[in-house]
């Protein structure tokens, strides 16, 4: 077996995707009216139908999973991503942990908390 994709729930599918492609350089693959593959295996679900699929509410920022990217230059991130998306919601600033990587946490537009590290 292969884990195939990691699918996130977003309110606006064109936004989710410029979002992802600005901040992290994913393109579209596929567009299935709702549901959009993206490079690196992101996939974005329009909550509409997943509250179809699910039958229940969804829960932005329940802080139960991140998203996880690398980037050796994330001051240089920090900085784009200050610069184009100002009202994003941190988790945490950048932060350096006791081993010696750089973080910063933040929620997407849609609430989807993502981590950006260096590398190790």
């Amino acid at each position: 077996m292969k884990l195939k994709n990691i699918l996130i729930v977003v309110d606006d599918i064109e936004k989710a995707r410029q979002y992802y492609h600005d901040l992290f350089g994913l393109d579209m693959i596929l567009d299935n009216d709702g549901n959009m593959i993206l490079t690196e295996g992101l996939v974005l679900q329009e909550a509409k139908y997943w509250k179809q699929f699910l039958g229940t509410e969804i829960i932005p920022r329940n802080n139960s999973c991140e998203l996880y990217f690398e980037e050796k230059d994330i001051e240089g991130f920090v900085e784009k991503l200050e610069r184009l998306y100002p009202e994003t919601e941190y988790v945490n600033r950048l932060m350096t942990h006791s081993w010696g990587q750089k973080v910063v946490r933040f929620y997407d537009l849609d609430g989807n908390l993502i981590e950006v590290g260096t590398p190790f």
